[in-house]
């Protein structure tokens, strides 16, 4: 009986204590904050906004939607009137079939966001786009998005390059903890300059996180994703991120012809 009541009385200090050495062994904490994330976790030298959309297209229709985007985002560029730039714009290549997917910067924040949108809602031409685009659709969706502050600001680059966007559905109050050990981790994904950007969402489906790397090919990704495996560090990244997760999903995309990042 000598072993069972020791290790009643254990058993019943950690439940009485969180705070127990034996417990900390085996529990990894973050401290509790009281703040939101998006205060927390983003730039605060910047007040950018994004915005990410995804436009499920017509397969007919794929290369005609691709030529009036893209008239349509080069004169938004020309016009400094509107607070807003394209950052990429791409088709999926491999995920979801016959798909665009367009990331917006609004420099300004929901300030800037607001006035673009009055001003497009005011310009005629603007509005035949949209008729016109309507009819190419078979759905669309969108969200607004802050970047992580630890990520690379996604600037133009030159290509050929195929993009992966690897998105991450977590649990509800994970987005702290997750950003705790990607601000580690992003260090481990940086000697092949792959990491593009690193975002998470404000308004529309929420804790959802968008890691932007760029590649020269399928089997660069590969190599380099399997170099990060080698250096000590990655695998504790993995082990403690996995359990946050509800689901995920990877896009392989192709960058449009007037994308910024080739």
């Amino acid at each position: 009986f000598f072993y069972i009541d020791n290790f009643s009385v254990l058993y019943f200090a950690l439940k009485s204590s969180d705070k127990g050495w034996f417990r900390s062994l085996f529990v990894h904490k973050v401290d509790a904050r009281k703040d939101a994330h998006s205060n927390l976790l983003s730039k605060k030298e910047t007040s950018n906004l994004y915005k990410i959309q995804f436009h499920n297209i017509k397969p007919e229709c794929l290369e005609a939607y691709n030529s009036l985007e893209a008239e349509v985002q080069k004169r938004l560029h020309q016009d400094q009137d509107y607070p807003c730039e394209v950052v990429g714009s791409w088709n999926t290549w491999y995920g979801e079939q016959d798909q665009s997917v367009h990331l917006w910067r609004y420099t300004g924040g929901y300030p800037a966001l607001t006035e673009c949108l009055q001003k497009l809602n005011n310009n005629k031409e603007y509005l035949e786009f949209r008729k016109e685009r309507a009819k190419m659709l078979i759905s669309r969706r969108n969200q607004l998005l802050l970047e992580f502050s630890f990520w690379n600001e996604p600037l133009p680059r030159p290509g050929p390059n195929i993009y992966e966007m690897r998105t991450y559905y977590l649990k509800p109050g994970t987005m702290i903890e997750w950003g705790n050990h990607w601000a580690r981790a992003i260090k481990y994904r940086q000697e092949n300059n792959e990491a593009v950007g690193g975002f998470f969402s404000q308004i529309g489906d929420l804790y959802v996180v968008h890691h932007l790397w760029a590649y020269e090919n399928l089997q660069t990704r590969e190599e380099t994703r399997n170099s990060a495996w080698q250096k000590e560090g990655w695998d504790a990244n993995v082990y403690y991120t996995v359990p946050l997760i509800r689901s995920m999903e990877s896009r392989i995309m192709i960058p449009t012809k007037i994308s910024p990042l080739q």
